[in-house]
Parts: structure tokens; sequence; C-alpha cells
């Protein structure tokens, strides 16, 4: 599972674009599967990715069994069974499935390897492939009802972002 640590991120890009070059040859954040966010009513830049999270939205949302969990976690997303419909990018909370020129991308962990993790230089984001302890996401899910891709993407960093500055308040108070 990929953890974030977004008290460490500065918003560098390099694991958006890092992404996006390794999996396709081409530096565009279209095709990254992670997305760096800003918040700027909190101050805190933040990757979006899979979270492999507890209830797997975008896998029960598809109803042609395009969408699996492989053996590490990772959401895998056939391409010849997918029909394009968009009920997994409509279906996580926090906006970490994307289309874009017909094809879904999410993070599949790059087989066990996740390029992003090696070239933070920061160390923001971790790879722990023994970690059991999934992440629910059912709070973002209520209150991403009716939200856009990118809204669901900032509504997510900015309320990481809260938890963030209120715990470095009460450190400092």
């Amino acid at each position: 599972m990929i953890e974030i640590d977004l008290s460490k991120c500065t918003g560098c890009r390099q694991c958006e674009t890092t992404c996006a070059f390794l999996r396709s040859g081409k530096s565009s954040r279209n095709l990254s599967r992670i997305k760096i966010m800003s918040s700027y009513s909190t101050g805190i830049d933040g990757p979006i990715v899979c979270q492999q999270c507890q209830e797997r939205y975008c896998v029960q949302s598809c109803s042609f069994n395009a969408l699996t969990v492989g053996t590490i976690g990772q959401v895998i997303i056939s391409p010849t069974i997918c029909t394009r419909c968009g009920a997994c990018e409509r279906s996580c909370p926090i906006g970490a499935i994307e289309e874009y020129h017909g094809i879904y991308y999410v993070c599949d962990l790059c087989g066990g390897r996740p390029q992003c993790v090696d070239v933070c230089t920061e160390h923001a984001i971790e790879y722990k492939p023994e970690k059991i302890e999934t992440v629910s996401l059912s709070t973002f899910k209520q209150n991403s009802k009716g939200m856009t891709v990118s809204e669901r993407r900032f509504s997510y960093i900015s309320a990481k972002g809260n938890e963030i500055r209120k715990n470095w308040r009460n450190k400092n108070a």
C-alpha cells in the first residue's frame, strides 16, 4: 500500500512526471496515475493516488468486472473488458481514477515497485507492501456526491491539509 505524508510533500511533481513518463513515454499530467493537488487555503500540496481502500468502490461499481484486485492489492483495469462507462471514475471518492482519451488510469503499484516512491526526495510517498490495514474512504464517499474528479481531489487534499494544520497548531500551542 502507498502511504502519503502530506506534511513532507513540496508539490515538486517529480512523482507525477516520472509516473507518466515511465508508463507512457510522455511527460503529461493526464497520463500519470498520481496527481499533485494544491490546497491554497491550507498551504498543502499533495499527491492523490489510489489508496487501495477497504471499500474498493471502483471495483464494486463495475458491472462488467473490468476491474479486479491484484495479488499485491492493486486495482487492475482490463482494457479489453472495460466499456468506458465511467462508473469506476464516478465511484472513487478521492478522484484516484481518471479517464483520458478513452482510457482509464489508476495506480497499479508498478507491479510492486512504485516508481513515484523512488523519485520522492522528501520521502512523502512510501510503499509498504507488508501493511495489511487498509484505509476507509467512506467519509469522503459521503462528502463527494455530485463532485467532479478534480473537485474530489481538491476536497481530499483540503481535508487532509486541515488535519495537518490543526496538528501543527496543537504542537506549537
